[in-house]
């Protein structure tokens, strides 16, 4: 439909250029608006951005329920919500027709944590006479030690190392830039890898940067770093699922339960919004009591 294409266009440039958006993250934002126009379509009705009514788009909203669980249905309506936001703060609208349509409640769910105790016996399992067991252990300490998403990791580059200054530079989301700090043991584990297993590799071309290759000497997959831990996990006997991220978590969360401020994992983390990083507020009360009467004037 014409009428709604300039305003998408307009609205993904105001996303991109105004607030910085990724390219993933606007096509996500505008696949929201594109569901609601097929919707029009299908159901013939040919209403623009700028006359359509709240109840309108409750009815695409009931019809969605049908197809989308509560988690998806919630960021749909925030999608909306977004755009019908951005056309009243241009002044193409006076209000917005998502002003009342509630957003379906849903628990956020927290990955399994795993304890200092559980992250020693990962690595201990690992088999160090194996071909790849340095490589292993020099991963995982680093996903743990610095909280590096999956894909950071397998990105990360030998030029990215700056142990004199004790950080390593991190290309995250967006491909936004952060140093992040590593401590000694992590970059001892490093440069064991590096200097004792890399070394002797026969590294394809275009891989000579990235610091954790595979036998091949290619940089290595998401879905393999997946598959270490999963069979580690199964070699100790974890009943836990687990994944790359449980590192990440694990890492943010004994930061905080060590008496780490939110602001600091925040930029450790590399979340644009510190919402994001309260996610890890799932303290038992002990800890938060300790915290109150550590803190509080009137404790």
């Amino acid at each position: 439909m014409k009428s709604w294409t300039k305003f998408i266009t307009d609205y993904k440039s105001y996303l991109k250029i105004e607030r910085g958006l990724s390219v993933n993250s606007v096509e996500n934002y505008s696949l929201d608006i594109n569901r609601l126009v097929r919707y029009l379509e299908g159901t013939g009705q040919d209403i623009s951005p700028l006359k359509i009514t709240e109840e309108t788009i409750q009815d695409f909203i009931y019809k969605m329920a049908e197809e989308l669980n509560p988690r998806s249905r919630a960021r749909l309506i925030s999608g909306l919500k977004s755009f019908f936001n951005y056309l009243v703060f241009e002044d193409y609208r006076k209000d917005s027709p998502m002003e009342l349509i509630e957003v379906p409640k849903v628990g956020r769910k927290l990955p399994d944590t795993l304890s200092t105790e559980e992250i020693d016996d990962l690595i201990r399992a690992i088999d160090l006479s194996s071909n790849e067991g340095e490589r292993n252990r020099a991963m995982l300490e680093t996903l743990y030690s610095c909280g590096l998403r999956v894909s950071e990791l397998v990105g990360l580059k030998i030029s990215d190392l700056f142990f004199d200054e004790g950080f390593i530079k991190i290309t995250g989301k967006g491909n936004k830039q952060r140093f992040v700090p590593i401590g000694n043991s992590t970059q001892k584990y490093i440069s064991l890898y590096r200097d004792s297993m890399r070394n002797k590799l026969e590294v394809k071309k275009g891989h000579e940067d990235t610091l954790f290759l595979n036998r091949r000497g290619s940089g290595l997959t998401r879905a393999m770093v997946f598959t270490i831990i999963k069979r580690l996990a199964e070699a100790i006997g974890l009943n836990k699922s687990i994944s790359p991220h449980t590192f990440r978590h694990s890492f943010a969360t004994h930061l905080l339960e060590n008496g780490a401020d939110l602001r600091s994992i925040q930029l450790m983390m590399g979340h644009e919004s510190i919402t994001t990083t309260e996610v890890y507020m799932h303290l038992d009360r002990k800890f938060l009591n300790k915290i109150l009467n550590t803190y509080h004037p009137r404790k």
